[in-house]
This record gives C-alpha cells, structure tokens and sequence, in this order.
C-alpha cells in the first residue's frame, strides 16, 4: 500500500532474483485499498509519499511501478463491484477476529489486482503471515494461474519488523515497541530448550511495557485456528497498540529444524528427485534405502542365510553404517569405512533387499539409527515407511509413485549407466511387481501411503516438474522464517 521501506526493497530484491528461463520483468503495484481499512482506521493518515516509492523501487530492481487511483481499479465504485468473502473459519482469530471485513477486502483487491495485471508470480512477505494464509487459499480455491512466493519477515537493526506504520513512533515509543519482538524472541529460544510457554505471562509483560494488547494467541500456521504450544509446528503472534500506532509481529515456534518424509514403491525415482530436493533446500538428504541395501550387500559378503536371524542379529550388532556427502553433492554408503555406494546397486543385492528388509531384527535396528539421525531435522528422508514409522511428525510427506512399467523403464536405463547386464524388460516388470508385494504385504512396516501424505504420480513428469511441486509443497507446509531458500 505504499510507504515503501527496507522490507519492501527486499522483497522487490528477491522478485528480481527469482529463477527463471527468461530474465525476471518486476511490476510492484502501490495502491491504499479503501476496502481493508474500517470506518475508525487511519484510511487518510496512512502514509503516502509516491517520490520516495518510485525512487526505492527504481534502485531495488523493479522494472516499473504502478500507482493506479481508485477509479482504475474500481471504475464504477467499490460497491459497484464483486466482492470476496473470505471463509469465516480463516478470520475468526488474530486480526480477522477485530477487524470486520478487513481480509474480505484485502482478497477483493488482490483479485482485481491480478485479474488486471496477470503476473506469473506474486511475491508477497510473511510479516502478516494471516493475510498470506488467506491469500494462498484464494488464488488455491480460485485455481488463479499464479505462483505465490513468501518472503519472510525483515527486521530493522534494533530487531523490529519493517512496517510503514513505523513511521507513527516517536522514539520512546520505539522503544516501548521493542518489548514485543524481545518477548517473541524469547519464546522462540524458551520453546527450543523445551520450556512451556506461558501466553499471559507473555500478555502482562508487554501490558506492563505499556502496550495495549489486542490479542496474543497461538494458533496452527495454516488453519489458523487456536492450538497449545507443544511439539507441533506453532504460530505465536500478537498485535498491539504503541501511541497512534498499531503493530503486528510474530514467531513459528518449532523445538527441531523441519523433516520431510518421501515414502513410494522401488524404482519410482525417489533417490534422484529426493537428492537434488534436498540440494536446491539446503536440506540433508538419507537414503533410508540404500542403508538397507548396505546390510544386504554385507550379509551376502558374509555368506549368511537370510533364514538365520540371530546371525545377521550378531551382525548388525558389530557394523558402523554411514551416509556421507561428498563434494559433488552425492551420497556416499559406507559400511565398516567401506565405501559400497555402487556395490549396493547391483542386480544381486536389488533381489534380495526387500527380503532383508522384511526381517524384524533388521527393521528395528536401522529404524532406530534412523531416528536418531533425525533427532535435530533439516533433513529429507526417502523410503517405504518413513512417514509411517521413522518420521511420523514429518512437516511434509509425500508418496512418490509411478506405474509398474513406467518403472521398469526407468530401471532398464539405470541399469545400462551403471554398466549391469540388462535383464528382459517384461522379467523387469514382473521383479519390480513382486517387490511391491513384498513390500506391501510385510508384516514389519509394510509400504503404505501414510494418512496425511500427499501422493505424486510422477508418469510423464521430468525429473525438473518433479522437484519443483516437491519444492511447492515444502513451502505450503514450512514457512520462509523457519527455512529460508538458499537463494534468499
């Protein structure tokens, strides 16, 4: 709306960076929407200063602003036109909760604005993380040809969010306003060292900093609905009054970086989608697969019987299994210091793994190293019950699938780069057919798609689409704030 100040300049920043095949064309829109402000809001006072917005975005990379009047964008008047209702389930909490018709005006003119200009991607900032919510949902449920980015949440030096309304603070009322991001922050540091989180001592504090509470609740980051501080991803945010001011800010409170769980049957292309994933996240990738394969490849080394449990027991007890990452990007297997990254991909150890696998005392023992590898999260884990058993608080699971052919496919060429004789495809078929019954009908952690995962056909889709809606689903589900994008 106009006020353009740091936060803006980086989210202009961030639409001139963007990846792209074509070089970015960078529109911003500075528009003071009559429709979000209520009859005894500061609809006049709102800061304006079109020099200054025309000037910061020139330098922040904006090819060209728009500063439409209100006749432009509501030609016969704005009750001469549609407007949106947002769902009440949205706006019953936060800002929604005090101010009527505040977000179903916001969502009217966002609509009018992309009706009139069709951008491919609208970038919009995380700080008033409700109106982004709602915003996601409109261009989802409307199904808008739009990409929405998040950028989150910029802060000045002395740790307060950049807002125009700033600009109503004298400086002993900044510092007044500083209580509210210090007692967010600690929170945030409260919640990771496992302490409970007290909502009204946090109210009195700021009441007795002088701040006018509005509200302080803790509601789920998606549905927006009221939840208690616990282990699951939280959304802690507070809107208060400081002079003629009136300021929002928030916190994410999660005790462990995010885990994201890609569970599908063999040969569906989870190890290579999944890797590079994780590589464009900056996230650690496991490959719970190969670890399986690893112990296969050392218990026929060993000349052990797959029907002699208490021997690969004893095994198992000695072993010291590693996944590394190597300079390239690519991860390495090893086993007793042995690298056996290609060995564990021979036609041989591929026959005989989910035999392995199926065995309890195998299951058990590498589920628990597993689970200890994720105790901090940041990482991308793949499998076949990783969603259900390793990682069932996951923030995102996905089960990436494929058709038994489509698979086989894909299985006939890794097999030619890797150098293997080529088996006869139907032979190719009927294998992969009956390590998804294997899989399947395991007593122990059989391949299911968990309640709450997202599934993904990935026939006909390049390896790019793939990654790119694993990458769309990871941002519905893990804000910017928690974990930036490596190119932000």
């Amino acid at each position: 709306m106009g006020g353009l100040h740091h936060g803006h300049s980086q989210l202009i920043q961030a639409a001139k960076d963007s990846e792209s095949n074509t070089p970015s064309v960078v529109l911003v829109s500075v528009f003071v929407n009559p429709l979000q402000f209520g009859p005894a809001e500061d609809f006049n006072d709102y800061p304006r200063d079109l020099d200054h917005d025309i000037e910061l975005a020139a330098f922040s990379g904006a090819n060209a602003i728009w500063i439409p009047e209100i006749n432009q964008i509501f030609p016969k008047g704005t009750n001469s036109h549609f407007k949106i209702k947002v769902p009440k389930d949205l706006q019953a909490h936060l800002c929604g909760s005090l101010r009527p018709e505040h977000f179903d005006g916001v969502a009217t003119v966002i609509l009018r604005l992309l009706a009139l200009v069709k951008p491919t991607t609208l970038f919009l900032g995380e700080k008033d993380w409700q109106q982004f919510v709602i915003v996601r949902h409109l261009i989802n449920d409307l199904g808008l040809a739009v990409k929405l980015r998040g950028i989150a949440t910029f802060r000045d030096a002395d740790g307060l969010p950049y807002s125009t309304r700033n600009s109503y603070l004298n400086k002993s009322e900044r510092n007044q306003a500083l209580a509210l991001p210090r007692a967010l922050k600690k929170a945030t540091t409260d919640f990771q060292l496992g302490k409970a989180i007290d909502i009204q001592k946090i109210r009195t504090f700021l009441e007795k900093e002088g701040l006018g509470v509005e509200y302080l609740e803790a509601v789920d980051p998606f549905l927006l609905k009221p939840i208690s501080p616990t282990k699951k991803l939280c959304l802690l945010a507070a809107a208060v009054r400081c002079g003629k001011a009136r300021l929002i800010d928030h916190t994410f409170l999660m005790n462990r970086k995010p885990i994201v769980a890609i569970d599908g049957p063999a040969g569906a292309g989870k190890s290579t989608v999944t890797r590079a994933f994780a590589k464009k996240l900056g996230l650690l990738y496991m490959d719970t697969g190969a670890m399986y394969r690893a112990v296969t490849w050392l218990i026929k080394q060993k000349g052990i019987s797959l029907e002699n449990s208490k021997s690969i027991s004893e095994l198992l007890k000695s072993i010291k299994l590693e996944l590394t990452t190597s300079t390239s990007g690519e991860q390495n297997v090893l086993i007793n210091s042995e690298n056996v990254s290609d060995l564990i991909r021979s036609p041989e150890v591929t026959l005989l793994v989910s035999q392995v696998a199926s065995q309890s005392v195998v299951r058990e023992a590498l589920t628990a190293q597993q689970k200890s590898m994720g105790v901090k999260g940041g990482i991308v884990a793949e499998g076949r019950d990783i969603g259900t058993t390793v990682f069932p608080e996951a923030e995102l699971k996905v089960f990436l699938t494929a058709s038994t052919t489509e698979r086989a496919k894909r299985r006939t060429l890794d097999l030619k780069e890797q150098g293997f004789d080529i088996p006869n495809f139907e032979d190719i078929e009927a294998q992969i057919k009956e390590r998804d019954r294997i899989d399947s009908t395991r007593k122990i952690s059989p391949l299911v798609k968990a309640e709450d995962a997202t599934e993904l056909i990935t026939d006909g889709m390049s390896i790019e689409e793939v990654i790119e809606t694993l990458i769309d689903l990871f941002r519905m589900r893990i804000p910017e704030e928690i974990w930036p994008s490596p190119n932000q």
